[in-house]
C-alpha cells in the first residue's frame, strides 16, 4: 500500500514538471505499423500494415516463411507505410532452418525508397535505394572470410549487387555468424539507429539471452523515408527462412531541448541528428521558466506533500481500526 501511495506521488511530481527522466536515458514508444506478430492476418487474411508476395508462405500460428526449403524459392514481406522517425529500434526474431548439410542462399532485411518488388538479390530488386542488411549463408567467393555472414551495404540506386563475391564491393561492414542457422532458441536481429549519427547491429545467437554486437558505424545517412522490408531466395540449395516477430520502436530523449523551428517530440521525423522524431505543431515548445512558474510549482508540490500525508494518516488509521 505505502508503495503503491509514494508511486502516485511519483507519478504526480513527474507530471507536474518537479522531477524528470536523468539526463541521457533513451525512451521509446512502439511503432504498430512497423511491427508484426503472430496471427499476422486479420479476418479477410490481410495484414494491414504489411504485404507479402513471391513465395512468400504465412502459418498464422508460427511464422511467415519467406522461402520454404526447397531450390528456386524466392519472397518478400515489406511495410505498407514508409518508416519517417528520425531515430528507431527493430528487433527481429528469425530462424534459419532446414535438414541439409549444404544449404542457401540467406535473406535480407531492407530500408529503402523501393518496395513489395521481387528481384535476385535474396529476393529483391538491385541496385536498391537504402540500406540492406544480407543474412549470406553461402559462401561463393570471400577468402578467409567465415560463413554465415552478416554484411550491411548502402546503395543510391546506381551500383549492382557484387553477387560473385558475396557483397564484397558493396559492404559497409559486417561480422562472421557461425551458428546463427539451426538453432534451438530464438535467434534475433537489433538494429539500432540514431538519423545521420550511428547504426548498430547486435545478434542474439550464440548464447540465450546474450547479445552480441555484430557492427557499430557511424555517421551514416539512410533515406528519411524508406520501407520496411524481408526476402530471401534460394538456388540450387535451400532453406527454411522464417520471420517470426518485428518489434519496431521510435526512440526520443524526453528532456531533450528543443531548438529553432524544427524541434521535435514522438514519431515522424524531426531535427537533424536530435534524439527525437515527429515535429510539433504551432510555437516551437520552450522550457518553462521564472519566478512566477517557479512559484506555481512550489505551491502544487505543497499540494502534493499535503495530500500524500493526509492519505498515509487514513490509511494508518484504517488498518489500526481494523485490527479490533
Amino acid at each position: 500500500m505505502v508503495t503503491r501511495l509514494w508511486n502516485y506521488i511519483w507519478l504526480l511530481l513527474w507530471s507536474l514538471g518537479l522531477i524528470s527522466a536523468q539526463d541521457g536515458e533513451i525512451k521509446s514508444i512502439a511503432l504498430r505499423t512497423h511491427s508484426l506478430g503472430a496471427p499476422y492476418l486479420d479476418s479477410d487474411l490481410q495484414s494491414r500494415w504489411f504485404d507479402f508476395g513471391g513465395d512468400t508462405v504465412v502459418r498464422t500460428d508460427k511464422y511467415i516463411r519467406l522461402t520454404s526449403d526447397r531450390p528456386s524459392r524466392a519472397g518478400w514481406l515489406f511495410s505498407r507505410v514508409p518508416l519517417t522517425a528520425t531515430n528507431w529500434e527493430i528487433e527481429v526474431e528469425f530462424k534459419i532452418h532446414g535438414q541439409n548439410t549444404l544449404y542457401g542462399d540467406g535473406f535480407a532485411m531492407w530500408l529503402t525508397k523501393q518496395r513489395a518488388t521481387g528481384g535476385d538479390v535474396f529476393g529483391f530488386v538491385d541496385k536498391w535505394d537504402g540500406l540492406a542488411i544480407f543474412f549470406d549463408t553461402y559462401k561463393n567467393n570471400r577468402p578467409g572470410v567465415v560463413f554465415p555472414l552478416v554484411l550491411a551495404a548502402m546503395n543510391d540506386g546506381t551500383q549492382p549487387y557484387d553477387k560473385e563475391n558475396d557483397g564484397k564491393a558493396n559492404e559497409l561492414a559486417g561480422c562472421s555468424s557461425r551458428g546463427i542457422r539451426n538453432q534451438n532458441f530464438p535467434t534475433k536481429a537489433r538494429l539500432t539507429y540514431f538519423a545521420e549519427k550511428s547504426l548498430k547491429l547486435e545478434l542474439h545467437y550464440k548464447t540465450e539471452g546474450k547479445w552480441t554486437e555484430c557492427f557499430d558505424i557511424p555517421d551514416v545517412k539512410i533515406p528519411p523515408v524508406a520501407y520496411l522490408g524481408f526476402s530471401a531466395e534460394t538456388g540450387e540449395l535451400s532453406d527454411n527462412h522464417d520471420i517470426i516477430s518485428i518489434q519496431t520502436r521510435n526512440l526520443y530523449q524526453p528532456n531533450k531541448p528543443e531548438t529553432g523551428t524544427g524541434g521535435s517530440t514522438l514519431g515522424g521525423t524531426g531535427s537533424k541528428g536530435g534524439f527525437m522524431g515527429g515535429s510539433t505543431k504551432g510555437k516551437v515548445r520552450t522550457e518553462g521558466g521564472g519566478w512566477g512558474w517557479f512559484l506555481v510549482k512550489f505551491v502544487l508540490f505543497g499540494f502534493a506533500v499535503v495530500g500524500a500525508y493526509v492519505g498515509f494518516t487514513a490509511w494508518r488509521t484504517s488498518r489500526r481500526a481494523s485490527r479490533f
